[in-house]
């Protein structure tokens, strides 16, 4: 048995299986690595057997070393990807038999290219399984396409021509051209002419057998050599002209120096032409029809062609070598664009002349990148911005607020700008800003603003401008006592009365911007501390008596002069209060009431004519017994008056001035200094700030100080913190803007500037005035431009005499020749330059030679003609110009006929006739130019650019003369534009109504709101600003919380009326009876209720009442005094509890009688007489701004309410005592968006025109948005660009006359020259209405036509003799065709063809005939046409022909009418492409096609079988290339063609033998088989019945697991 060892893979971790080596191990990266694989011993069949049985020397190692792949190779190691390959077709590739192939469109083909890994230094290959360890290695081969042959496609024939003879036997030709070049290997193109004979008749006299041919010049030659004669006499010649030279007088012979001085400048001596003016002949010979020649006597005599004729010798272009490459234009490292150009020039050594090879380019060039390691890198630029300005609110008014007027004191949000500049960015940030910091000057330099690229810096920002909070207080509060102004100094006798008030809300700046605090008034006995009364204890009588007169104890406490209780023993200086004297009424006596307190005082202070009273009152409680009783008062004593704030009205106060300036404190110590911060906002050091502090008198102004207490009195002085000094900081000036390099007379200027940077601020340095420089520029000192400068023309060169003696005709002196002249380069200032600079400037060179005749003696000689004569008028009358004979030509009588020689020209006088109209549509609105607004420095932000008003619109004019050709506007006075006022309308903003007054607080105890509106009063129009947000009535609203003080407002009882008794027991004056009194509202102040006000301010629950029904007392009654007030109830409120009132005794009754009750009890109950409290918080109110502000940073405020458990709001004290949690924040701060509006750069410059002439020619503009609307800003409007028609100028182009016939000299055929003229057209650019004038017009432009400045005005032809064979001119160029499969989407490019065809004259002379020629070129967008055949006519004569899908019958592009089977067998004819007729007579499909059949039956079409699509191996899904066959007549593009390989399935292999694939299959289907069964099984089986609830749980599960919370669901 054959045994051999056989390897396994250890690992199988590699990438590519042909590797069956496993991964590389090792612990350094690098070659030092070793890989492993399995080895064993087998059995020629496969099974495995012992080691011992296989030959040990043929055994392959197991180990090897290898290259261990780490991470960082990745960068080292990259695959190199070779060329594809050419396509191969795939059977070329396939073994066994090879199946008759149909080609469709393309063949399917395959190309390979080479793939390996490769280190990335150096190129040099390493180990694919390197480059496989981070990529898998590409794909070695593709699919392609191979183009299928193209066969030549010629057109129909033309008519047959004339025949060639009129008599005798001619022929008759016709021809065809060539529409499609065969291509890839395709027929080659048919015969293109077919001839007939003709024969109109036998030929009566003789038939013109000779012709006199003329044969195309020879080369031009120098003459022979000269013979010795000849030198001899030139020298002799010479040597006598020396001889007569020495006779001349000196000053004759420097005139004759500087003449020859001339004359050589003028011969073409230049080292650049080396003109040789040598001589060419020509043949000229009769011949016969059939071509033969014969002798010349045959012709009919006529006057020779000329047969010899000067010539220059042609001599091509000598050029140098190439010089060295010049520098890279890119002498700096950019990573963006990093490559440069250089170029390298040769010189011309020989200009090209005559005939000779044209100069080829001078100059070329090619990319390059800086060499070198320390390349610098390139100037990058970047954008630099000024400092923002100060932030401004009136930018974002509205124009109703502008209109408002008063824009003072703006604050809130507001707008900022800057300015951005370009600078070089090669000086780094840091230093900048540190230059900037030390306030170095040399900042950068502005360049042009379009070196900077990248997105711009905003050019203006929203800022902040804090809104002053000013100083609310509080109302003053009660008058002291009169107390000391010092107490530690009681000296002075006087003392003051005060009265405060608190800052309720701290302002901007601290309380010192508040108004005086304290107000005194000067008064007598002060003293610090007083005995305050607290209350009086129980009436005591006297002598312990149980009525009658007693007295009262005062409890007292001392206090100061706030008010606050302090220690007894200060008071100790005054003396305690007396007890008060008293009564207590006996039980027949009267019985008054207790005293009410004292009311408020009626005046806050005392003069000569008013006093401040307060009254008191007391009313009588029960009647006196008749007798033995104390009696009852009379009414004038139940009410006490009593003087009060005797205070004399003269009140006084501190004043504050303003503060003043920040100054330097001089008293300041050297640590202030030295704590300096180098931060230019920062503060840098403390001053002092002073102000006013005098001592006024209100009502009465300013009084001395003393007047006022010095306690309170405020500070003059105080620190400050002083800004630093900014200094104005500025960029360098910019480079002065370039100046035009031209020679014009106009003087133009330049300008230069520079920006402010930081704005000088605290005394700074200011800034200069001048920011923008201009100067006038230096006119250039050469003007430059180059011109050709001709010489003097030489002498007419006639050929050699010796050689042109033999000819018939030739004179010695006389005949036809050639002059040349010098051309030299010049500047336009007339200086020497270099020809190189006008071959590369000016225009084409002048001619160096010409043809000229030397008059014969024979011959007329005139005089040049003389300039017309001019005309009177425009269209009136004519001109003339003359010229004369000279010398004898006067006495020749040939000469005199002025048929032949006219002496005089006469031609109408030129009628110019212009008219004007307007042409194309009205330009855009365009409102006049104001100053730039944006220059190539610097980008402000626009303020109010003027976008609207009266502006002007054009339209173009365009000017016509009286041959409706174009001219220049100016012919009819015209500046080029009609001219007609616009308006662009103003945006309108929307306005509002101002805000209405605040409504009243919506609740009169606690929080409630108060709110204001505006309504519209105009809608937005033309983009103005739109209007908030507005409800259905077109109003907005505010809504703010406010809180009403539950005490502003109380009701203030009388004291109760005498009793009306009802019973009518007078005597007693007892019993039942009525108590009224009056109830009034008043307003509530700091000294109490003050003025009675409208009762529904005051609570209506609260309201005392007015009457009380009561039983009065009879004598000897009790009386007690009224009910004292309820306790309070303890909460909560439960009916457990109770509240309580006392009352006390205030006479006792007679023995027997009792007291009732002093003491009443009810129970607590809830909402009636116990409640609970709870705070409540309101709303937030919308965002409340500074009156000042438009918009940004405002306020949200809202409210704690206390409220009872009825729903009652109240007084906030309720809840306070109870120190309820206040967990609310009751402000946040809140932002209203700025109504920014949209800001526009300025108008670009008018862009070049879009044509440089013609009457279609747009000028544009632009302008972009620099700054979005924001909030409620006026929208951007929609036009952000504009254009205006350009004036029209006529379109002049240079234009070839059509070439004219051959012309042949003075003979009928041969060899001639075709001429045609450069002539200057006119047109308005649409190519329409061309008109012919006058060449100056053109003189600008460039000699070129249609962009070839290769010129040609003649051209050498030939004119076919009589009864030759000779090729036609060129067809046009066939229409560009498409080489594609039409439907498949397989295109090879595009093609056209022209066509040279024969024409024949004479039958003798067809073997004689040129080959038929063609030639093609590539060109694009060429048609993709479908060839079909076409059939007509019976069927026993078909008539069968191919027309392209154009319609065009042609020859050649229909398949091949194939299998060759007489077709005529079936009826009707099997022209369908692929298909055939069969040996059943019935038209059928060729292999791959279907057949598709029409309604009746008959074949309709062949359609392809669908074919599988195989990627090829190593493919990924979409990344399938194709290429194709490269044509060499088309240009190598490459074109999408279809992606993989298409193979039919084939399941027999070349061998026959069934493939692998097919057992697969079969195994795959029998697999899916089983499981179809078993599917069937399952389901048609009868499923057991399970329990319900598991049913119902098996149910519910999956929903629960499923259900996302979506309430779809």
């Amino acid at each position: 048995p054959v045994l051999l060892f056989l390897q396994h893979l250890e690992c199988a971790s590699s990438a590519t299986p042909l590797s069956p080596w496993g991964r590389c191990m090792g612990s350094d990266c690098g070659p030092g690595g070793s890989q492993s694989r399995a080895v064993w011993c087998a059995h020629v069949d496969g099974w495995t057997t012992l080691h011992t049985n296989c030959d040990q020397g043929q055994r392959p190692s197991n180990q090897r070393n290898c290259f261990r792949v780490c991470d960082w190779h990745k960068d080292l190691y990259d695959w190199k990807l070779g060329a594809w390959n050419e396509c191969m077709p795939v059977s070329g590739r396939t073994f066994g038999a090879l199946r008759p192939f149909t080609c469709s469109g393309g063949e399917e083909g395959i190309q390979t290219r080479e793939v390996g890994c490769v280190l990335n230094s150096d190129g040099s290959p390493a180990e694919d399984a390197i480059c496989e360890y981070f990529e898998p290695k590409p794909r070695l081969e593709q699919a392609c396409l191979i183009p299928c042959p193209q066969d030549c496609v010629v057109s129909e024939y033309s008519p047959w021509t004339s025949c060639s003879k009129t008599c005798g036997t001619g022929l008759r030709n016709r021809v065809r051209s060539v529409l499609v070049p065969p291509l890839f290997g395709g027929l080659v193109c048919p015969n293109l002419t077919e001839f007939q004979s003709c024969k109109l008749g036998p030929c009566t006299g003789p038939e013109g057998m000779y012709s006199l041919r003329v044969g195309p010049w020879d080369p031009c030659a120098l003459p022979q050599t000269r013979t010795e004669r000849q030198v001899k006499r030139r020298r002799g010649k010479g040597q006598g002209l020396r001889e007569r030279t020495g006779v001349k007088d000196p000053e004759t012979r420097e005139l004759i120096q500087k003449k020859r001085t001339r004359n050589r400048l003028n011969r073409q001596e230049s080292p650049f032409w080396d003109i040789q003016v040598g001589y060419q002949t020509r043949e000229v010979i009769c011949i016969h029809r059939n071509g033969s020649a014969v002798v010349r006597n045959l012709c009919t005599p006529r006057d020779l062609p000329l047969t010899i004729q000067s010539c220059v010798l042609p001599k091509d272009c000598q050029f140098t070598d190439w010089t060295d490459w010049g520098p890279c234009s890119k002498t700096c490292a950019d990573l963006r664009s990093p490559r440069g150009n250089r170029s390298r020039i040769r010189q011309v050594l020989q200009f090209p002349v005559g005939e000779g090879a044209e100069c080829p380019p001078l100059e070329e060039s090619e990319w390059c990148e800086p060499q070198g390691d320390g390349v610098p890198p390139c100037s990058s630029y970047t954008w630099r911005t000024t400092e923002w300005s100060d932030c401004r609110v009136d930018p974002l008014l509205s124009q109703q607020d502008r209109r408002r007027g008063n824009l003072t004191g703006l604050c809130g949000g507001g707008l900022q700008t800057r300015e951005v500049y370009c600078v070089q960015a090669n000086a780094e940030l840091l230093k900048y800003l540190k230059d900037l910091r030390e306030k170095d000057k040399n900042a950068s330099r502005p360049v042009e603003n379009k070196l900077c690229e990248g997105p711009i810096p905003n050019r203006s920002q929203l800022c902040q401008i804090p809104c002053p909070i000013d100083c609310v207080v509080s109302p003053w509060g009660a008058w002291g006592p009169c107390t000391f102004e010092n107490c530690d100094d009681q000296a002075a006798k006087k003392g003051f009365k005060l009265r405060r008030r608190r800052i309720t809300n701290e302002p901007t700046g601290g309380p010192e911007n508040c108004p005086h605090l304290v107000e005194a008034v000067p008064c007598d006995e002060p003293s610090c501390h007083d005995w305050q009364l607290v209350g009086l204890d129980q009436c005591i009588p006297d002598e312990e008596k149980p009525c009658g007169p007693g007295s009262q104890l005062a409890q007292v406490m001392c206090v100061n002069s706030n008010g606050e209780e302090v220690d007894r023993g200060l008071c100790s200086s005054t003396p305690v209060p007396e007890p008060v004297p008293c009564k207590v009424p006996c039980s027949r006596d009267c019985v008054l009431s207790d005293w009410t307190p004292w009311s408020t005082c009626s005046q806050t202070c005392s003069s000569k004519t008013i006093e401040g009273k307060q009254l008191r009152t007391r009313s009588i409680l029960a009647y006196n017994a008749g007798e033995g009783g104390a009696v009852c008062p009379n009414s004038s004593v139940l009410q006490e008056v009593r003087n009060c704030n005797e205070h004399a009205c003269t009140v006084y106060h501190w004043q504050t001035g303003p503060w003043g300036p920040c100054s330097d404190d001089p008293s300041a110590s050297s640590l202030n200094i030295s704590t300096v911060v180098r931060n230019r906002q920062g503060p840098c050091s403390t001053g002092m700030q002073t102000r006013k502090v005098i001592c006024v008198r209100v009502n009465v102004g300013q009084v001395p100080p003393k007047k006022c207490p010095d306690g309170p009195r405020p500070s003059t002085v105080r620190p400050c913190q002083l800004p630093c000094k900014k200094d104005c900081i500025m960029t360098p000036f910019s480079d002065w803007t370039p100046c035009p390099v031209t020679c014009d007379a106009g003087t133009t200027k330049q300008s230069r500037k520079r920006l402010v940077i930081q704005q000088p601020s605290n005394g700074g340095q200011e800034c200069p005035e001048v920011l923008e420089e201009e100067q006038d520029c230096e006119l250039p000192k050469v003007c430059p431009g180059f011109r050709w400068k001709t010489h003097k023309w030489r002498k007419c060169q006639l050929v050699p005499w010796f050689l042109r003696q033999n000819h018939v005709g030739a004179q010695e002196t006389c005949g036809p020749g050639l002059q040349t002249r010098a051309v030299s380069c010049r500047q336009l200032d007339g200086t020497q330059a270099d020809i190189g600079e006008c071959l590369k400037f000016a225009k084409a060179m002048p001619a160096i030679t010409q043809r000229c005749q030397l008059p014969c003696q024979d011959d007329c000689q005139l005089t040049n003609w003389s300039k017309f004569s001019s005309c009177t008028a425009d269209c009136v009358g004519v001109r003339t110009r003359k010229r004369a004979l000279i010398g004898r030509s006067k006495k020749k009588d040939k000469c005199k006929n002025t048929q032949m020689y006219p002496l005089s020209e006469t031609q109408y006088c030129p009628c110019d006739k212009y008219n004007a109209q307007p042409v194309g549509n009205w330009s855009d609105c365009i409102l006049p130019e104001a100053d730039r607004a944006e220059s190539t420095l610097g980008l402000k932000v626009q303020g109010d650019i003027k976008e609207c008003g009266q502006g002007y619109r054009y339209q173009a004019m365009v000017c016509y003369d009286q041959d409706n050709r174009l001219v220049e506007t100016l012919r009819c006075n015209s500046h080029g534009y009609i001219e007609e006022a616009c308006i662009i309308p103003c945006p309108s903003d929307c306005k509002l109504s101002e805000w209405s007054n605040w409504s009243r607080c919506s609740k009169s105890c606690g929080s409630g709101v108060k709110v204001r509106s505006k309504w519209l009063r105009e809608k937005p129009y033309n983009g103005g600003r739109p209007c908030p947000k507005l409800d259905h009535i077109n109003q907005v609203y505010e809504v703010v919380p406010c809180q009403s003080d539950c005490n502003q407002y109380v009701w203030v009882a009388e004291p109760w009326s005498v009793w009306k008794v009802s019973n009518v027991d007078l005597k007693e004056n007892c019993g039942e009876g009525v108590q009224t009194r009056k109830v009034r509202c008043m307003l509530n102040t700091i000294d109490g209720p003050s003025e009675p006000v409208e009762d529904y301010l005051c609570d209506p629950e609260e309201m005392p009442l007015g009457a009380r029904e009561s039983r009065l007392p009879c004598p000897e009654d009790c009386v007690l005094n009224d009910w004292g007030p309820w306790s309070r109830c303890s909460l909560p409120c439960t009916r457990i509890n109770s509240r309580v009132r006392e009352a006390y005794t205030l006479r006792s009754p007679t023995v027997g009688r009792q007291c009732p009750d002093t003491s009443d009890k009810e129970p607590c109950s809830l909402n009636l007489n116990c409640f609970n409290y709870f705070y409540n918080i309101t709303d937030w109110s919308t965002c409340q701004l500074s009156p000042n502000a438009v918009c940004g940073g405002g306020i949200k405020t809202r409210m704690l309410d206390c409220v009872r458990s009825d729903g009652k709001s109240v007084d906030i004290k309720f809840c306070e005592e109870l120190k309820l949690e206040k967990k609310w924040q009751m402000n946040v701060s809140c932002v209203v968006e700025c109504p920014v509006n949209c800001q526009l750069s300025g108008w670009s410059v008018w862009s070049e025109c879009s044509q440089t002439c013609g009457l279609e020619g747009k000028m544009w503009r632009q302008r972009a948005v620099v700054q979005a609307s924001q909030g409620d800003g006026r929208p951007c409007p929609s036009q952000m660009e504009q254009w205006k028609p350009c004036p029209v100028r006529p379109c002049y182009r240079w234009q070839y006359s059509p070439w004219s016939e051959c012309r042949v000299e003075s003979v009928v055929c041969g060899h001639g020259m075709r001429y045609r003229n450069l002539s200057c057209f006119v047109s308005d650019g649409s190519r329409e209405g061309d008109g012919l004038v006058d060449e100056e017009l053109c003189s600008s432009l460039e000699l070129a036509v249609d962009g070839d400045k290769q010129i040609t005005l003649k051209e050498a032809c030939t004119l076919p003799c009589p009864g030759e064979c000779y090729l036609m001119e060129w067809s046009d160029w066939s229409l560009c065709v498409s080489i594609c499969v039409k439907g498949a989407g397989v295109d090879f490019g595009s093609v056209q063809v022209r066509s040279r065809a024969v024409l024949a004259q004479e039958p003798e002379n067809l073997q004689l005939c040129p080959d038929q020629s063609w030639e093609s070129q590539p060109c694009t967008g060429g048609e993709c046409y479908e060839y079909k055949w076409f059939s007509s006519g019976n069927a026993s004569r078909p008539l069968i022909w191919c027309q392209r899908s154009d319609g065009l019958n042609v020859t050649g592009g229909c398949p091949p009418m194939n299998p060759a089977v007489d077709n005529s067998s079936c009826d009707p004819p099997c022209l369908m492409p692929k298909s055939f007729c069969s040996e059943a007579n019935i038209c059928t499909c060729e292999e791959g096609f279907t057949e598709v059949l029409s309604l009746i039956g008959q074949l309709d079409q062949c359609a392809p079988i669908p074919i599988l699509e195989i990627p090829t191996a190593g493919d990924k899904r979409g990344d399938v290339k194709t290429s194709r066959a490269i044509n060499p007549t088309l240009p190598s593009t490459i074109l999408p063609g279809r992606t993989g390989r298409t193979w039919y399935l084939q399941p027999y292999g070349p061998d026959g033998k069934l493939k692998m694939w097919v057992y697969g299959v079969a195994a795959g289907a029998f697999v899916l088989l089983i499981f179809i069964v078993s599917m069937i099984y399952l389901a048609c089986k009868k499923p057991k019945r399970p329990q319900r609830q598991r049913q119902q749980n098996n149910r519910l599960k999956p929903l629960t697991l499923a259900y996302d919370g979506d309430t779809d669901m």
